[in-house]
């Protein structure tokens, strides 16, 4: 089965969103990854509701939301009624990780789970059932265009032994410094979707880089 892709909105050119979601829609992209950063859990601040919220109006592609905020709890059912399909919390943010996770169910979405770099995977051993998606940072998270960190590989593997005995289908999702040469050894590595900001939005046709991550993998 071919490697799903999720363009990261955050590298798009923000003067033009209507455009950069329209050439998204187009594209052979599975998902649009929706980055929000609050500048306290991260050091960086992206964009908030009235942002994603015009991002949906155009989208045709299911929203994949990865919160990169603490407290998370006050926000899921506005970043519901903002669009997202899939939400995100992270691991290291959240106090009460399961109870987090029954709102997102509740709220009618898909549950997804982000890792810091320096997380163990085996972490999530015990509530690997509860998670539809889990996105493995590959960098540490707060900036696009960071270097690949090459233990990832390694920590993929780990999670995809866990989710095989567990005898679940939950997903892998890599974020962080994917481009055309890790993206076939993710798969290999056991990852499911891929996401991808800068190298798509920089590339000369973002569309033929979709299509070419499709295919490297």
């Amino acid at each position: 089965m071919s490697i799903r892709i999720a363009p990261s909105i955050l590298a798009a050119d923000f003067a033009n969103i209507q455009k950069e979601v329209e050439m998204l829609n187009a594209s052979e992209a599975d998902y649009i990854h929706v980055d929000i950063m609050d500048g306290v859990f991260v050091p960086n601040i992206s964009f908030g509701f009235p942002v994603m919220e015009a991002i949906k109006k155009h989208a045709k592609k299911p929203l994949d939301v990865h919160l990169m905020i603490v407290n998370p709890d006050q926000y899921l059912e506005a970043f519901k009624k903002a669009g997202a399909e899939t939400i995100s919390v992270h691991y290291e943010a959240c106090n009460h990780l399961h109870r987090t996770l029954q709102a997102i169910r509740q709220l009618g979405c898909k549950v997804g789970v982000a890792l810091n770099p320096h997380t163990p995977v085996e972490s999530l051993e015990d509530i690997i059932e509860e998670i539809d998606l889990v996105c493995v940072m590959s960098v540490n998270p707060g900036f696009g265009g960071q270097k690949f960190i090459g233990s990832t590989y390694s920590r993929v593997r780990k999670l995809k032994s866990i989710i095989d005995r567990k005898g679940v289908s939950t997903l892998i999702e890599i974020d962080g410094g994917v481009n055309q040469v890790n993206a076939p050894l993710l798969k290999e590595a056991g990852a499911d979707i891929l996401v991808a900001g800068n190298f798509v939005f920089s590339s000369e046709d973002p569309l033929h880089t979709i299509k070419n991550l499709k295919s490297l993998s």
